[in-house]
């Protein structure tokens, strides 16, 4: 028998690191094995552990605390869950899993991440050693690629095999392929995931890529707030060197390529190809004019081709299974499977890897289980600060580029940040342009300027402040960025202000007209007041209220001076006769 626990950086986070310093010493004298995998994708549920024997899972434990160690451990050694059935998954839960087709994914929360040989083991470096060993050509590689119909994973949606042909035959003394791994989206954790759970198959999609475009060195761009990728993908390059898969002619035949890593400082300009480039080369992430493209004069003015993680991820299960085999899942325009990172209102938070052509309701209330606390889905933010809300009108949507774009968001890098009926649409565009102004590189006036002045009409609103006008003066703004912008950055940063306007117009309306947020959830618009019938004068919210903006006698119905009130909402949460309202 063997337990593994799932040690992403949810599962850590959530204690799985004390589970297994629990489990460790009871384990010590064992037959029974203990180890690690990376994050399986039910991050709601962690911490995680499976009990296998050999390779068959025969239980998966759930939201399991060091103080079910003891249990967890004599079921392990007998073979008897009989004690530990409350911590079985449930069949509900365990559907999560089953709904999906787990490509980039295949491997995350199965093998060790530490350990190449758990990689090899579930067939990893068997494309690239096919590759090498029977003769297949750069050509070959690239034409698989271009049969898969592999768009780029990281936004765009840009044909992968176009930028590894363009890179391919543009000439240069040395060429590059290089990993955006600089996952900046409020709200997504795809690449991250990926790299904590299964290295080697990023370093591998990287070695094909590289060996089709003529690369001699690899380099993978992570932010450095990634420190568990970042040390976990280190020791698997180190493995791969030793085994013989990075350094100089690989596995004998002639190829060459070395790998290392760059750790970013957190920018979120630098996710667009030119800034991470000048990043690389040690200057300020700031957008270059294009063209050249970077498959003409990337990093060093060298040809050089860029692909998220999740794109690379993909390529060694399609050389391996064949360009047609991935083609036969999506849509016509849209191939293939897609990872998404579901956040926000919703039951089953976590990653979710669906073939294309499913709707966001197969995705949020068939997998991820529906609204938390049974509240009304009201949106779902796709694409992050570059994406839009896309409302609960729309909601079977099918997820391909073309159709998520009619909508006014973009597929993006994978981001679903669920919104329930709470959620002020207001705020929730005020936020991510709060995020764009912040984040601007200041390169372009239209993006440095122009998202500096959305973002305070926007707060002038969510204060009630607004005034006639500033929906249009919104809109304005928002087109003469999209024209005026440098880069996809700056160009798509209106968009989640314009969806929000185009679907939820009445909120605005509300805001600056009547000075209500119809959510109740923008705190400068709401109004404390206190029921005299429901009062009992108990005199406890009082007590509570930090500015002394309730008064009244013991026994006598209270009274909140809204002139005093900072709605903090004190005095509603101790309140225990509900006899206070907000409005």
């Amino acid at each position: 028998m063997k337990l593994v626990i799932g040690q992403g950086s949810c599962g850590i986070a959530a204690g799985a690191g004390k589970l297994y310093d629990a489990l460790a010493p009871l384990l010590a004298n064992s037959s029974t094995e203990l180890g690690i995998t990376g994050c399986i994708g039910m991050c709601w549920l962690e911490p995680i552990v499976d009990l296998y024997d050999g390779s068959e899972l025969k239980a998966r434990f759930v939201q399991v605390k060091p103080e079910d160690a003891e249990a967890i451990a004599k079921a392990a050694e007998t073979g008897d869950l009989s004690g530990v059935q409350n911590l079985i998954i449930t069949e509900d839960d365990a559907a999560f899993l089953e709904k999906q087709t787990r490509i980039a994914l295949r491997n995350c929360g199965i093998i060790d991440p530490n350990s190449i040989e758990s990689a090899v083991a579930a067939g990893g470096y068997g494309a690239i050693s096919h590759i090498l060993k029977d003769g297949v050509t750069p050509e070959d590689v690239i034409d698989c690629i271009k049969v898969s119909g592999l768009a780029g994973r990281g936004g765009a949606g840009f044909p992968t095999w176009f930028k590894w042909n363009a890179a391919r035959q543009s000439k240069g003394d040395r060429k590059y392929l290089i990993c955006n791994a600089d996952e900046g989206d409020p709200g997504a954790f795809m690449d991250r995931a990926v790299i904590e759970s299964d290295p080697h198959t990023l370093i591998e999609g990287m070695l094909i890529g590289a060996y089709a475009i003529g690369a001699q060195e690899a380099i993978v761009y992570v932010r450095a707030e990634y420190p568990l990728a970042i040390k976990r993908l280190t020791a698997a390059i180190e493995q791969a060197e030793a085994a013989g898969y990075i350094g100089d002619n690989i596995l004998g035949s002639g190829f060459s390529c070395k790998f290392r890593i760059k750790a970013g400082a957190g920018a979120f300009v630098c996710g667009e190809e030119t800034a991470l480039i000048e990043s690389l080369q040690g200057e300020r992430g700031m957008p270059r004019l294009k063209p050249p493209f970077p498959a003409e004069a990337g990093y060093w003015h060298e040809p050089s081709n860029i692909n998220n993680v999740e794109t690379y991820a993909n390529v060694p299960w399609i050389l391996a299974n064949g360009g047609e085999a991935f083609a036969a899942m999506g849509t016509p325009d849209s191939k293939g499977t897609k990872v998404f990172a579901l956040t926000g209102k919703i039951r089953r938070g976590g990653l979710v890897e669906i073939p294309m052509g499913k709707t966001l309701r197969d995705v949020i209330f068939d997998i991820g289980g529906g609204i938390r606390e049974d509240k009304a889905f009201k949106a779902v933010q796709m694409g992050g600060p570059s994406g839009g809300c896309i409302p609960a009108s729309l909601l079977d949507t099918i997820i391909d580029y073309k159709t998520l774009s009619a909508t006014g968001a973009i597929m993006g890098s994978g981001g679903m940040v669920v919104m329930d009926e709470t959620t002020c649409m207001v705020a929730m565009a005020k936020f991510f342009l709060d995020f764009t102004a912040k984040e601007s590189c200041g390169k372009c006036v239209h993006c440095r300027i122009g998202t500096k002045r959305m973002q305070e009409i926007l707060s002038r609103i969510v204060d009630g402040k607004g005034q006639a006008g500033d929906v249009e003066l919104l809109e304005e703004l928002c087109e003469a960025i999209k024209d005026g912008a440098l880069c996809g950055l700056g160009q798509t940063a209106p968009n989640p202000v314009l969806t929000a306007i185009r679907y939820f117009r009445d909120e605005f309306d509300a805001h600056i007209r009547d000075h209500k947020c119809p959510a109740g959830a923008c705190s400068a618009l709401l109004r404390y007041t206190i029921d005299p019938e429901q009062c009992k004068g108990c005199t406890l919210c009082a007590k509570k209220c930090p500015v002394n903006a309730i008064s009244g006698s013991v026994k006598a119905p209270h009274v909140i001076d809204s002139d005093v009130c900072i709605r903090c909402g004190q005095c509603k949460s101790v309140c225990r006769f509900h006899a206070i309202s907000v409005g």
